[in-house]
């Protein structure tokens, strides 16, 4: 196994994750708070796996070991599930009516639309999805 605090470039990919998720909390707080639009419970729950990865990369970052891939796995794969699911309802693949929205803003609501398929949800799987692939580079290069 190779000694993550010499190895710069370990610190590297944890720095590309990191920013992600950072752009991605800004970015929700942006769409949010500024722009106006309201969260639906869908991309609650996408918060609540994209948030805590800020504060775990941080750490991370300072603390380079082993235990960044340990902790923030389980929540990449579980907004990169809820992210999917949200796609797929953006895209009629899955019913209306099997949306987890039941009261106030509803999951299907598209607020952006981008180039004609960049929407909220898209973003965030686009987030969830780098986070996973440098996460699979860096397990994969000093973890293996």
């Amino acid at each position: 196994m190779i000694n993550l605090k010499e190895n710069q470039s370990a610190w590297y990919l944890l720095f590309m994750c990191w920013v992600v998720a950072f752009v991605a909390t800004a970015g929700s707080l942006f769409f949010s708070q500024v722009m106006g639009f309201p969260p639906c419970e869908l991309c609650w729950y996408q918060r609540i796996f994209m948030y805590p990865l800020v504060i775990f990369f941080v750490v991370s970052l300072i603390n380079l070991d082993a235990s960044a891939f340990k902790y923030s796995l389980p929540l990449a794969i579980l907004g990169w599930l809820t992210a999917l699911y949200h796609n797929l309802l953006h895209y009629g693949i899955v019913p209306e009516s099997a949306t987890p929205c039941r009261e106030g803003v509803s999951c299907a609501d598209i607020w952006i639309n981008w180039l004609g398929f960049i929407t909220i949800p898209m973003l965030s799987f686009i987030a969830f999805s780098l986070i996973l692939i440098i996460l699979t580079i860096f397990y994969r290069r000093y973890l293996k």
